[in-house]
C-alpha cells in the first residue's frame, strides 16, 4: 500500500501513458478500460484492424472517460506494430512513461504501481512482469507454457544480453519515456517478436531492466501464439539478435577484452573442427592412422578456442548493464523547488 499512495501523490509530476494494443477483444476489453487505474493520465487503445467490436467498445469508453484515445489501424500490423503507434502517440502526448496494459484482460492493473515505481525513482530504464518468481505462479501456469517459456527465456537470454531476466518474453512492461525516445521504433519488430526485439535494442543503449514478481493468468483462454509459430520464427530471429548484438557491442561500438576473446576463439575453433574434420575423412576414407601431430593440432585448436569462447561468455554475463541512461527521478513541483532551493543554499567551493 506504501507504493501504491506515493505514486498517487507523484501522479501530477508523473505523466503516466497506457497503451492498450487491442485486436478482436471486445469482450475483454470492457473490464480492462473499466479497471484503469486512476494513476494514468492517458489510456491509448489501438484497434489493430479488429474484425468484430473491438473499436466500437473502444469509442464508448473513450466517451465516457476523457483519458481515453482510441487509435485504429486500417491493416493488422501486429501486436509490435500496434504498440508502435502507441508508443508514438504517448510520446507525443507529452507521457513521462509508458505501460503496456494487453487488451485481454491477463495482466494484473494492481501491479501497474509496483511496475512504474522504479520508474518514478530512476532506478531503471524499462521493468516487466516475471511470472517465475514463486512457486504458485509457475503452478498456475500450463505446463506446455512452462516448459517453453524457460526454454524460450534461455535462448532470449543469450540474444538480448539481459541473463538476470527469467521470463524476458513477458509483455507485461513499462518504460520511461525519455529512453524510448532513443529506440529506432521504425526497427523494433511488428510481430509476437515485440517484447524480445525491444530488449535487443534497450542493451546496445545501456538500459537497465528490472524485472516485478506477478502472478501467472490464465482463465483457460487458448493463445493466440502458437508452438508452431514459436518453434519456426524464433530461433532464427534468436540467433540474428545475438548475432547482432554480439557485432556492435564488440566489433562497432567497442573493442574490449570479450571482444578479443571473440575475435580469436571462434576462428580458431572453426579451424580446429575443419582441419580436424577433413583430415578425419581424409584418413579414414585410405583407412591408415592419422599423424600424432595431426590430432593433437586439431585438439589444441578446439581447445583453445572452447576456452577462449567460454572467457567471452563469462565476460558477456557480467556486462549487464548496471547504472540507468534516463534523466534522474521524476520529482513533483515541490520536489523539484526544494532540491533548487538546497542546491542554492548549499556552500560553494572558492575558486583557486
Amino acid at each position: 500500500m506504501t507504493v501504491t499512495r506515493l505514486l498517487l501523490r507523484r501522479r501530477a509530476a508523473a505523466h503516466v501513458a497506457a497503451v492498450v494494443p487491442a485486436y478482436n477483444v471486445a469482450r475483454e476489453l470492457t473490464d480492462v478500460l473499466r479497471a484503469m487505474p486512476a494513476l494514468f493520465a492517458t489510456v491509448i487503445v489501438v484497434d489493430d484492424a479488429s474484425t468484430d467490436d473491438t473499436a466500437a467498445v473502444a469509442e464508448r469508453y473513450a466517451d465516457i472517460d476523457p483519458r481515453i484515445v482510441v487509435v485504429r489501424h486500417e491493416a493488422n500490423r501486429g501486436v509490435g506494430g500496434a504498440m508502435v503507434s502507441g508508443f508514438k502517440h504517448a510520446i507525443e502526448a507529452g507521457a513521462d512513461i509508458v505501460v503496456k496494459i494487453d487488451g485481454d484482460g491477463q495482466m494484473p492493473l494492481w501491479l501497474v504501481p509496483q511496475l512504474v515505481q522504479p520508474l518514478v525513482d530512476g532506478e531503471a530504464d524499462y521493468t516487466k512482469g516475471n511470472r517465475f518468481r514463486d512457486l504458485q505462479a509457475i503452478r498456475s501456469m500450463p505446463l506446455v507454457r512452462r516448459l517453453g517459456n524457460v526454454v524460450l527465456s534461455f535462448l532470449t537470454k543469450a540474444a538480448t544480453g539481459y541473463w538476470h531476466c527469467f521470463d524476458p518474453a513477458n509483455g507485461f512492461l513499462a518504460i520511461r519515456a525519455d529512453v524510448l525516445s532513443q529506440i529506432p521504433l521504425d526497427k523494433v519488430d511488428r510481430g509476437y517478436f515485440f517484447e524480445t526485439s525491444m530488449l535487443s535494442h534497450l542493451y546496445l543503449l545501456g538500459a537497465v531492466v528490472k524485472e516485478i514478481p506477478m502472478p501467472a493468468r490464465y482463465a483457460g483462454e487458448t493463445s493466440s501464439l502458437s508452438i508452431a509459430r514459436v518453434s519456426m520464427q524464433f530461433p532464427g530471429r534468436l540467433f540474428w539478435s545475438l548475432i547482432r548484438r554480439l557485432t556492435l557491442k564488440n566489433f562497432v561500438y567497442d573493442f574490449n577484452l570479450e571482444s578479443f576473446h571473440l575475435a580469436i576463439g571462434l576462428p580458431l575453433l572453426l579451424a580446429g573442427l575443419i582441419y580436424g574434420g577433413y583430415h578425419w575423412w581424409w584418413y579414414t576414407s585410405r583407412h591408415l592412422a592419422a599423424p600424432v601431430g595431426t590430432v593433437v593440432l586439431s585438439a589444441l585448436f578446439i581447445t583453445l578456442g572452447v576456452q577462449l569462447l567460454i572467457s567471452a561468455v563469462n565476460l558477456d554475463l557480467q556486462a549487464i548493464p548496471r547504472e540507468p541512461i534516463n534523466g534522474g527521478p521524476i520529482l513533483t513541483e515541490e520536489e523539484a523547488r526544494s532540491r533548487q532551493q538546497t542546491t542554492e543554499l548549499s556552500p560553494r567551493t572558492p575558486p583557486k
